[in-house]
């Protein structure tokens, strides 16, 4: 017995290192051309290293988890959205009264009640979300959430719950979809634990995520967890239970339909490719519907139940929607309530009303709108310029993931789906870059993830990603955990301006020099517009000059990144050649 586990060992510590240092396609490890030694490929490696023979990735995980966990927690110790700006107090306040009007409120006013004083505009789940932390909160301080009396409530303590809510929701939603979806993606992709490991690190300390949900003050990783449910359930052959997920992280924040036609065209095309396949098409629309009807039914039923004890609708203001109807609904009607606050909560989902963009954002309209002032045309004339533009953007990459529904696809797929949307649509704020982000982080625990060719353009999106931030994030006096996140995430990563690592000459899987001149001229800008922003005042007639340079080198930069994406996944797909992708790898690895 003895000299069998004897025997046993050495075979498993054998095959555990090969498949931790034998493969440096993924971009792990570099060879030293002196002496032929391999070593870390850059700081985040090296940091790792000592996992890189554990048998069981659950040693290194609990450490992982608190060390960025740690980052989080720290992070809140910040500013937020409206720290002691009256009139309105920012994303804080509004968080902070969904949770006392949804406590305190009847179903049937949560979408109409002083919609002046941040009105909720989000889907049911996230009045859910905020009921239960309202319920919570109010359990151990009523003044925290007293309808009317506590608004703009600057309480240190009540900081401090609201602080937990983030931590607490994104260790229960977000933190586990992205440790199962990454694993179960680097597996797909041939990719050892080691090696996702890092992967994992890296996406968890992404900086604009931290900063927006932890510093800002927002629930984004809710939404964002749910989104990377849906893609993990499809990668594991369960796309009904992803249409579940979807449909949960469209109930929690509408700004998910980024992702929708790329997820739309994906389902259509495992029903109609290789073959069709009634069943699934048939089990795939019934779970949609179903979920979406589930995630409805406790508001539905709360309106209705409203009605059934006498709380009057009728003065309640008729939604454009319900009044647009070409018949009349009378309002005595046993349905008339539920239709009615259909209608509503449709319409403060889709603010269609606020016009193009509210504050400025680094996409196509917004530097259009620098050179060309978009007001002066009718507002329904530049709605449809924005669907005209967001179709064309988010076509192509929905017709390669429909011709070729593959499950690796995704993530390219969706990158470039919500960069097209990021770029053109209605109502972007600066926060939805977060949307495309997270796909194409995803790629770094993909096949060569790691490697400069991808590695870098993922650091490119993510430190342009968070740059176009700053003006938000300085209002909110987090310019200290910008810097901090931004430049250690940037070192961990070998990326300027902190490390020049992934653009060196002779790196394995190195990157065009074209493509290193691009990327430097806009790492320079970003520094240049930090050292002008920091220490010369615009001028006094164009106060708003140097974010205008933020939006204009902004949005021409996620242009590149959507360009890449997009070519990347055509490429991938095999749609021009069965050739192509293959010598696309061949030619990085040749580098």
């Amino acid at each position: 017995m003895a000299s069998s586990q004897n025997s046993h060992k050495p075979r498993r510590r054998r095959k555990i290192e090969e498949g931790s240092l034998a493969h440096v396609t993924h971009g792990t490890l570099d060879i030293d051309f002196n002496t032929h030694a391999r070593k870390p490929a850059f700081p985040l490696v090296s940091f790792l290293w000592p996992a890189k023979g554990i048998v069981s990735q659950w040693v290194t995980l609990p450490l992982v988890l608190m060390a960025v966990g740690l980052f989080r927690w720290t992070t809140g110790f910040w500013g937020y959205s409206g720290y002691q700006s009256p009139p309105m107090h920012g994303d804080f306040e509004a968080q902070r009264h969904w949770m006392e009007i949804t406590r305190h409120l009847p179903v049937s006013q949560w979408y109409f009640h002083d919609l002046e004083w941040w009105g909720l505009d989000y889907p049911p789940l996230t009045a859910y979300h905020s009921w239960i932390l309202g319920v919570i909160g109010t359990f151990i301080n009523p003044e925290w959430f007293a309808l009317f009396t506590s608004r703009g409530l600057d309480d240190p303590s009540l900081k401090v719950y609201m602080r937990a809510t983030v931590f607490i929701s994104e260790y229960l939603v977000y933190i586990p979809a992205v440790i199962i979806f990454l694993r179960r993606f680097s597996r797909t992709q041939g990719v050892n634990v080691w090696e996702a490991s890092i992967a994992l690190v890296a996406f968890l300390m992404q900086p604009a995520t931290i900063l927006i949900d932890h510093g800002h003050f927002q629930y984004n990783t809710v939404m964002l967890g749910l989104v990377l449910a849906s893609i993990s359930s499809m990668l594991a052959g369960r796309p009904m239970w992803g249409c579940v997920f979807f449909v949960s992280a469209l109930g929690f924040k509408q700004m998910a339909l980024f992702y929708a036609p790329a997820i739309f065209v994906y389902l259509l095309g495992i029903c109609i490719a290789p073959r069709i396949n009634p069943a699934r098409f048939i089990g795939i629309a019934l779970a949609t519907v179903l979920s979406f009807a589930l995630l409805f039914a406790p508001f539905l039923l709360g309106v209705s139940y409203d009605s059934y004890r006498g709380i009057s609708m009728e003065d309640l203001p008729i939604p454009p929607l319900l009044a647009s109807l070409p018949i009349h609904l009378n309002e005595k009607a046993w349905y008339y309530p539920t239709m009615l606050q259909l209608a509503q909560s449709i319409h403060r989902i889709f603010p269609f009303a606020r016009g193009l963009f509210e504050d400025k954002v680094a996409n196509v309209w917004c530097a259009l709108h620098t050179f060309h002032k978009l007001h002066q045309y009718p507002k329904a004339l530049v709605q449809r310029a924005a669907l005209i533009a967001t179709t064309a953007a988010i076509t192509p990459p929905c017709l390669v993931l429909l011709l070729k529904p593959r499950k690796d696809l995704l993530p390219l797929g969706l990158a470039a789906t919500s960069w097209g949307f990021f770029l053109c649509s209605y109502q972007v704020h600066e926060k939805n870059v977060l949307l495309p982000l997270l796909p194409m982080t995803v790629l770094l625990s993909g096949e060569g993830g790691l490697l400069p060719s991808v590695r870098a353009w993922v650091g490119l999106a993510n430190m342009l990603g968070v740059w176009t931030m700053f003006p938000l994030l300085n209002r909110d006096e987090l310019r200290v955990p910008y810097f901090v996140l931004s430049l250690l995430w940037a070192y961990l990563l070998g990326l300027p301006p902190v490390s020049l690592s992934a653009y060196h000459e002779g790196t394995p899987g190195g990157l065009k020099l074209p493509t290193k001149i691009l990327h430097l001229n806009i790492y320079l800008a970003m520094i240049g517009w930090h050292a002008v922003e920091a220490f010369i005042p615009p001028p006094t007639n164009k106060p708003d000059l140097w974010i205008v340079a933020n939006v204009l080198v902004g949005a021409a930069g996620f242009g590149v990144c959507y360009l890449w994406c997009l070519w990347s996944l055509v490429v991938k797909s095999g749609i021009l050649g069965p050739n192509v992708g293959q010598k696309g790898k061949e030619r990085a690895k040749s580098q």
